[in-house]
């Protein structure tokens, strides 16, 4: 499992580590915060594009070699954004990155059902928590210290690096425990997959154009969705959604996740903006809250095996909405130790959370349907994540819009009041988590076994 580990790690590496350069980028290509913002966005949307089918392709394909392909766009991407002389030609190397990552992180799922046995799932969706969350611990302070010291463009290096080791770890090690069965390709089912899934994921504010691409991506996708029922080889097996054990923890988790990274976005942004803070600083405070949810992670799939999801969800998603209320009382003079300690607590909360309710879903599923329940986990994950992030994103402008429509003049004060739009929003996600684990009728057979 240890090139997956090392793949999965790579693309949460990547999609947690660039928030923090995103100031940096402005300054060197002249473009605004909102442009800038593509460069989460387009590896979203590459991802949300490649999910849906990547069920499919295990299908057609061989793992190990899917695997390798998947690792090698990851390490070209990476080398193109390094040297990118332009943001456009930044942006496409950063979606190649999207693409590899959207095949990894399932595929290591899928690998985990097959390769465990039930009673273990729980310790090992746990390690592969750990593997994943530890991104975020060395991401935001690994790129604040390789700005600091280099560039912006030494990130896209260490992806480099990270990408051949992966990939050396995988032509070593990885074994190939899904059958290919090759079963006839819906053409249709491919395209509405990629126009629905990409209108959605490219969710950028609140203009005409936006609005039109997400009406023609929920029509795109209601046709999807009617194929795939009424097909004889859906692209993805949808009726795994009709198992409520399978369908409550996955909108749970998928709540969890549009949470993290709108945290992710905002905070590092705000203590350059609005605390001061410069990227090497900003990202050393990032740090602790960060290895605490890398433990946390780890001690939740044990936990799972023991106790279930449904307490552990509760329990995280009150330590987590502590934790978004103490970010609410973060200002411009807030000590950097205040934010130290509210970051810890909602990242002690999101993986108790997240965990807990992943391995739930899972598990909640027939063996044969592992590979569409995953490929459906981390496409509801990404799409709603995406959406999310770009939520968070008008939050944060209307707030700056509102305080300087009040005669507010200070840009880092603005900051800090757009950011509490965006926390705002983070909680509610949470409360709805909450709201849902008193309807989630868990399997505790499976749980206990």
């Amino acid at each position: 499992m240890i090139g997956l580990y090392i793949g999965a790690f790579l693309g949460m590496l990547s999609e947690t580590s660039m928030n923090i350069a995103l100031p940096a980028l402005c300054d060197t290509f002249a473009i605004t915060a909102g442009t800038a913002q593509w460069m989460v966005v387009g590896y979203m949307l590459a991802i949300g594009i490649v999910l849906p089918c990547v069920g499919f392709l295990l299908k057609w394909v061989k793992a190990k070699t899917l695997v390798m392909v998947a690792l090698g766009c990851f390490l070209i991407g990476a080398v193109i954004s390094a040297a990118a002389p332009t943001f456009a030609l930044l942006l496409f190397g950063r979606i190649l990155q999207g693409v590899g990552t959207g095949v990894v992180l399932p595929t290591m799922y899928v690998a985990i059902m097959r390769v465990f046995p039930p009673q273990q799932i729980g310790a090992a969706n746990g390690v592969a928590g750990l593997v994943i969350m530890f991104a975020p611990v060395i991401g935001p302070t690994l790129a604040g210290v390789l700005i600091g010291a280099f560039s912006w463009r030494a990130i896209f290096v260490l992806f480099a690096v990270v990408a051949a080791v992966a990939m050396v770890c995988t032509a070593a090690f990885f074994v190939t425990p899904i059958d290919t069965t090759r079963p006839k390709v819906d053409a249709l089912s491919v395209i509405s997959s990629v126009i629905g899934f990409g209108c959605l994921v490219a969710d950028m504010g609140f203009s005409p154009l936006v609005i039109a691409l997400l009406v023609i991506g929920i029509a795109v996708l209601a046709l999807y969705v009617y194929r795939q029922l009424h097909v004889d080889t859906p692209l993805l097996e949808l009726r795994a959604l009709g198992i409520a054990e399978f369908r409550i923890p996955a909108i749970m988790v998928t709540c969890s996740f549009a949470c993290t990274l709108a945290v992710m976005y905002l905070a590092p942004q705000e203590l350059q903006r609005g605390l001061g803070l410069d990227t090497t600083v900003a990202g050393m405070l990032m740090l602790a809250g960060g290895v605490i949810n890398a433990i946390c992670s780890f001690a939740a799939g044990r936990l799972y095996d023991r106790h279930g999801a449904t307490i552990l969800a509760r329990i995280g998603a009150v330590i987590a909405i502590i934790g978004g209320v103490l970010f609410l009382m973060i200002g411009t003079g807030t000590a950097p130790a205040f934010f130290v300690f509210a970051h810890i607590v909602i990242m002690v909360g999101i993986p108790f959370m997240q965990q807990s309710v992943q391995s739930a879903a899972l598990k909640g599923l027939p063996r044969e349907l592992a590979a569409d329940g995953s490929t459906i986990l981390n496409t509801m994950q990404q799409v709603v994540g995406a959406i999310g992030t770009s939520v968070a994103t008008c939050l944060l402008t209307l707030g700056q819009t509102n305080y300087e429509a009040a005669g507010g003049t200070g840009p880092a004060q603005g900051f800090v009041d757009g950011a509490r739009y965006g926390y705002v929003f983070a909680i509610v996600l949470i409360v709805v988590l909450l709201a849902l684990s008193f309807l989630f009728k868990e399997r505790r057979e499976l749980a206990a076994e």
